[in-house]
């Protein structure tokens, strides 16, 4: 119930910033549509709706991550948190507490970006909503490193850092091109890091080729794990300075 209230009381300090909630979904919706219009137009296909779309779902949940390291910054700045360090909750209850209204905003972000989609030629099928579900725990993922980036940095300092992720989910996510076209050794890069198997497992479950989709899983499903602990961890060390 401690947690559920720390849920209700982020749910309501995200609703009060709704300029910040309609620009996270707003700048990769225009995107989206941007794209898809220059695709009408082009003699070749660059951005086609069945792999743009997923791409740029995951590329929305990177907005997550700024979003979610400015909140927790924030409420560290203002001695909120150093306030509720004194309850009974535990790093990994606050940690929740944080994201669970922070994922209901990234699975509102998918949903909104596939039924743009629909308007660009995406089927409407049974695919689309495997592939909603399928993105949680990128969703997740992406709370995570920006719950992390809000632990360690403060609130001037997290926008730049999370800017930084988008910036790598851009560059080194597949969304906009082939991987191929980068060399080997950014490829290699890419490859390492989870954002470009979170494309890819998307377009995979989108497209039906689900055997394709374990080699990404297990990538994503790993970063989220030692990302979300890492979180844990610090939060709990924090928690326990501040307590001195």
């Amino acid at each position: 119930m401690k947690t559920l209230a720390l849920v209700t009381r982020n749910r309501k300090e995200i609703l009060r910033d709704p300029i910040s909630l309609v620009f996270f979904i707003g700048v990769p919706l225009v995107m989206l549509i941007i794209l898809s219009v220059m695709q009408k137009n082009m003699p070749y296909n660059l951005f086609e709706i069945e792999k743009l779309a997923p791409g740029m779902a995951v590329f929305s949940f990177s907005f997550i991550s700024l979003f979610s390291g400015m909140l927790i910054a924030k409420d560290r700045s203002s001695w909120f948190l150093t306030r509720l360090f004194a309850s009974p909750l535990s790093s990994s209850d606050f940690i929740i507490g944080y994201s669970l209204p922070l994922l209901a905003i990234a699975l509102l972000q998918s949903a909104v970006c596939f039924i743009t989609a629909f308007f660009f030629g995406l089927s409407i099928d049974i695919n689309v909503l495997l592939t909603i579900l399928i993105l949680i725990p990128s969703a997740i993922l992406f709370i995570g490193l920006g719950l992390l980036l809000g632990c360690v940095f403060n609130d001037k300092q997290v926008g730049g850092i999370a800017s930084m992720v988008i910036m790598l989910v851009s560059f080194l996510g597949g969304i906009w091109y082939n991987l191929d076209m980068m060399g080997e050794t950014l490829k290699t890069i890419s490859n390492v890091l989870p954002f470009v198997h979170s494309v890819k497992l998307t377009q995979s479950v989108l497209n039906g080729s689900y055997s394709e989709m374990n080699s990404h899983i297990i990538w994503v499903l790993a970063y989220t794990v030692i990302v979300f602990a890492t979180a844990i961890l610090v939060f709990k060390k924090k928690m326990d300075s501040d307590n001195i």
